[in-house]
């Protein structure tokens, strides 16, 4: 194909059929030609010279020529010449500095060594552009489902072929337990579309929640029209999966109306996704009505709604526990996922023992730092104080609205808190000198000096080492045992953190030591 002796219009011919079976531009095939024409001929001219090929178009011609570059003093007279030289050279003037001139070299016959070069140039240059054109054409296709046919799989890994191009599903994008075999014809999401110089381009998933709505998209044509809203979505690939759906036609069930006839809708997602089992949730704007359904099929006796950090409680019965949490925590986990919401179960019994702890632990904190009797503690968190820190943000106006406090005590407690604080302040400045916790623990934006203080009890006192933390270990939470359900408490549980606050804490952490 190189050499200068074969049929010229073959090489013509070549550069087309190439073009047409990786569907690129003809001319990107010529440009490599003409690049690996160049690189071969510099080994037989010399690699100092700036060497140009050029294929006529037309007749498939293949000239080489020296280039030299016209310069006021040349340097290196294999690339640069002097503007007096050039046109003695070629014998004519309208030159300029900068301009270039062509000296035509003889035909050569390329050796074995050259022409492999040649052909890997090529083939680089072919791939290049290959790659690019398929992200061209899939990038408008991120975020659609992409129908293809395994062609091989690597590793855990499955490669697709989608006709013009090929595709990966990473083993952990796959819906584990799920047999797929060379030639089986497969849909998976287009959660990517990345310029790479290895490898794929074209990133799919079968376990992404929106995989799941889009076929939901695809089955039912109310979604399509734009009639019905799919709110949010959470899945446990394979296992289990909510979707959460809205009508803006209130004549239109949205919930009936992604079942189907007889469940045909909603069957043909399951099959797709391998059995997986979706729960369907009417979405509403009350957040308690919409845990409810969330966690369906459980009975929800009573939800204690906290916007501020995203938090919820929900009351219920011992009988509908199991059902609420669900397998190894399924339901709620999901559940939680779908609202976005840190989600707390208790019985009736563990929120009556709750309310009574933290009532007695709050009266017994002001009785033994504001040095009051338990009757007066007990006053001031009935009346919603729940930290001295609030006693002395308040004014002796708030404080004086409890009935059986007069103006000397509620000066003499706002004191009392003051000093109670300031000493704290300074106890735990010296507790912090003694732990020995690092600078960059310590300067972490949004711990507190009393979570420092509980951090280095812990032995935690590196960044690195609060970083490699998960949120569970900060927060606590809840594990099941031989169908015994038990707490498992977290090392700053006692704070208050909502999850979405343990995650952001641990996230900062990460980015300042693995950066």
């Amino acid at each position: 194909m190189l050499n200068q002796r074969s049929d010229k219009v073959e090489l013509l011919r070549i550069a087309e059929a190439v073009a047409v079976e990786k569907s690129i531009d003809k001319e990107i095939i010529l440009t490599s030609m003409e690049s690996a024409i160049q690189k071969a001929a510099k080994t037989r001219f010399g690699f100092e010279n700036d060497i140009r090929a050029i294929i006529d178009r037309e007749s498939g011609d293949i000239s080489l020529h020296k280039v030299l570059k016209i310069v006021e003093v040349p340097e290196n007279f294999n690339t640069e010449i002097s503007l007096k030289d050039a046109i003695q050279k070629e014998k004519k003037e309208g030159f300029n500095i900068g301009d270039e001139i062509f000296e035509k070299l003889p035909p050569v016959d390329f050796g074995r060594i050259a022409a492999q070069t040649a052909r890997q140039v090529i083939t680089q240059s072919v791939r290049a552009a290959e790659r690019e054109r398929q992200y061209n054409e899939f990038i408008d296709k991120k975020g659609e489902i992409l129908s293809g046919i395994v062609k091989r799989l690597e590793y855990g890994n499955v490669i697709v072929d989608l006709n013009r191009a090929e595709a990966i599903i990473k083993k952990e994008e796959l819906i584990p337990r799920e047999i797929l075999k060379t030639g089986d014809r497969i849909k998976a999401y287009c959660s990517d579309v990345v310029r790479e110089n290895k490898g794929q381009q074209i990133h799919l998933s079968r376990a992404h929640p929106k995989f799941m709505e889009k076929l939901f998209f695809q089955e039912v044509p109310e979604i399509y029209d734009g009639i019905i809203e799919i709110k949010h979505s959470a899945r446990d690939p394979g296992s289990r999966a909510k979707i959460c759906v809205y009508s803006k036609d209130s004549s239109i069930d949205p919930v009936g109306a992604c079942v189907g006839m007889r469940g045909s809708r909603v069957q043909s997602v399951v099959n797709e996704l391998h059995g997986e089992k979706i729960d369907i949730v009417h979405w509403s704007e009350d957040t308690a009505a919409l845990i409810v359904s969330a966690l369906a099929p459980a009975e929800i006796q009573k939800v204690i709604i906290d916007d501020q950090n995203r938090r919820i409680e929900v009351i219920l019965t011992e009988e509908n526990l199991s059902k609420a949490i669900g397998r190894r925590g399924q339901n709620v986990r999901l559940a939680s996922k779908l609202l976005d919401y840190e989600i707390d179960i208790l019985t009736e019994k563990e929120e009556s023992e709750k309310k009574q702890s933290e009532f007695k632990e709050k009266t017994e904190i002001f009785i033994k730092n504001l040095e009051v009797d338990e009757t007066l503690g007990q006053l001031l968190v009935a009346e919603g104080f729940s930290s001295i820190d609030e006693i002395h943000q308040s004014t002796v106006e708030d404080i004086l609205k409890i009935e059986a406090i007069d103006d000397n005590t509620a000066k003499e407690l706002k004191e009392r808190a003051a000093d109670f604080l300031k000493k704290e302040k300074e106890s735990i400045e010296k507790k912090l000198n003694e732990l020995g916790l690092e600078d960059s623990l310590i300067n972490l934006k949004g711990l507190t000096p009393g979570m420092l203080v509980t951090l280095g009890e812990k032995k935690i006192k590196t960044l690195k080492e609060f970083a490699e933390l998960a949120t569970d270990e900060l927060v606590g939470s809840y594990d099941e045992k031989k169908g015994k359900r038990f707490k498992v408490e977290g090392y700053l549980e006692e704070f208050a953190l909502t999850r979405n606050e343990a995650d952001n804490l641990i996230l900062n952490a990460r980015s300042i030591v693995f950066k």
